[in-house]
């Protein structure tokens, strides 16, 4: 399946995606703040309330089954209370997952402080996954494989994604194309995927500033060509995206959204344009659909969705 088309429900079925990378619990205390400690000048939070979601490589995985697609999960947690509640939180989900347990790996949290929809601070705890585990993900990488269509590699720097070449190398033997999500400012461990995602901030520490538009181009099609990459796309934020192509550059204006929270909008961005990378969707078209639940998703409170009747109301 190559053409556009209408994306039914049934079509996005057909999408069977693999999704490696960090998984987190997102952790959010919502209060109130009604004084300043007298102790420092900071702001008193009365908590009222809390929540749990799944973050990272989890919420990436959510975000592909929402809109109908198969979503796998491949990914290391420990072996502790944090990683108990993904591991209950992914089986109530439509997610499959696939769990490694590192004894010695503290699972990561991020734990938001919100009053009144506005974040007062992010405290986080993680660590790196042992050598031993990850070389067994490694493995159950290659024998998940051939039952997908499309790779998505969610890269958050917590170390779960160390193997992340032979992936790529693996994926692309099979014929199966691989995005990803990328972390740093190492874009040589990427070499070779099918599409990789940066958002201006990670392109700019990659291939410097760039001082005009035509600018940008040059410095992005030359990284594209230097890692053999099928297409590069840059989100922009309020600029919207901007897909680089050997054929030439896509712009892909942002639509007007009252803005919440931007926190997992590159989850739901890289997500849907899987699905639809899976689904047959041309690129271009891809980009257009992921664009558009980007616009929807940040209208939304921390690490959330799009499902399909969000994305295509009326079919």
């Amino acid at each position: 399946m190559t053409n556009s088309g209408t994306i039914t429900r049934a079509r996005l079925a057909a999408a069977h995606v693999l999704v490696v990378g960090d998984v987190m619990l997102d952790r959010y205390w919502f209060g109130d703040v009604n004084r300043i400690s007298p102790e420092a000048p900071v702001p008193v939070v009365h908590v009222k309330r809390n929540e749990e979601r799944l973050g990272g490589a989890a919420n990436v995985a959510l975000n592909a089954a929402a809109l109908g697609a198969k979503a796998d999960l491949l990914c290391v947690i420990g072996q502790d209370e944090p990683g108990d509640r993904i591991a209950d939180m992914l089986a109530a989900s439509d997610v499959a997952s696939h769990i490694h347990r590192d004894e010695e790996l503290s699972t990561t949290i991020k734990l938001r402080i919100v009053s009144r929809q506005q974040q007062l601070l992010r405290i986080d705890f993680e660590n790196q996954p042992t050598h031993e585990v990850l070389l067994g993900v490694l493995d159950r990488y290659r024998k998940l494989l051939p039952a997908h269509n499309v790779v998505l590699l969610s890269d958050y720097a917590k170390g779960g994604l160390t193997h992340v070449q032979p992936m790529i190398e693996t994926a692309r033997a099979a014929g199966v194309p691989v995005l990803v999500d990328p972390k740093g400012s190492e874009y040589a461990r990427y070499r070779g995927a099918t599409v990789l995602t940066p958002n201006r901030a990670e392109l700019q520490q990659v291939v410097g500033r760039w001082h005009s538009e035509s600018d940008l181009v040059a410095r992005a099609q030359r990284l594209r060509d230097d890692l053999a990459l099928d297409a590069l796309l840059l989100t922009r934020s309020e600029e919207g995206m901007t897909l680089f192509t050997a054929d030439g550059v896509l712009n892909e204006p942002a639509q007007a959204r009252e803005v919440y929270d931007v926190s997992g909008a590159g989850d739901t961005v890289i997500a849907t344009l899987a699905a639809m990378v899976g689904a047959g969707v041309p690129l271009a078209d891809a980009v257009r659909h992921a664009n558009r639940a980007g616009s929807i998703v940040v209208g939304k409170l921390g690490t959330a969705t799009v499902d399909y009747a969000e994305l295509f109301p009326g079919n």
